[in-house]
């Protein structure tokens, strides 16, 4: 399944797509910085910088490096997580061009050796939510799908050379 982008309200986008994964692989892919840095991103952006303290409370930094080496800061708190279900947290981006803080909540829902995620993005104003989608936003959240996609393949099919 490609990304569905949809805006339920003047403050909200939902993102929802579906990877064939057990819940709690995609759960760690989201979670854990080793994993992180080999998907988060749009295709020719790199997450350099990776810092996650996983527990309620706990603070995040993300930084990305682009093609033409432009970079992008995102930090925020962890509001929630229930592993491998829910995870809720904070973001800012450094100099975004929209007031406040985002509420990002994705939900992890497994059924059948496929995991949903269903990623809803709260803006402070719909102004914010206007702002991001004036971006590609849809683009780049695309493409890093397709990454994970593809780290989620290779790790499957290394987990089933290594079985007996």
């Amino acid at each position: 399944m490609s990304l569905r982008v949809t805006t339920p309200t003047d403050r909200e986008i939902v993102l929802t797509r579906s990877f064939i994964a057990p819940g709690q692989l995609v759960f760690d892919a989201y979670t854990q910085p080793e994993l992180l840095t080999r998907w988060y991103g749009a295709r020719g952006w790199k997450l350099v910088g990776c810092d996650i303290e996983l527990r309620e409370g706990g603070r995040y930094r993300f930084e990305s490096l682009g093609p033409h080496g432009d970079t992008m800061v995102q930090t925020g708190t962890v509001r929630q997580i229930q592993a491998p279900l829910r995870l809720m947290l904070t973001e800012v981006f450094e100099g975004q061009s929209y007031p406040g803080e985002t509420l990002i909540t994705h939900e992890f829902s497994e059924h059948g050796g496929q995991t949903t995620v269903t990623s809803t993005i709260s803006y402070a104003t719909p102004e914010g939510r206007d702002a991001v989608l004036r971006y590609p936003m849809a683009r780049g959240m695309g493409e890093s799908g397709d990454r994970l996609v593809e780290l989620l393949t290779d790790m499957l099919a290394n987990h089933r050379k290594e079985l007996p």
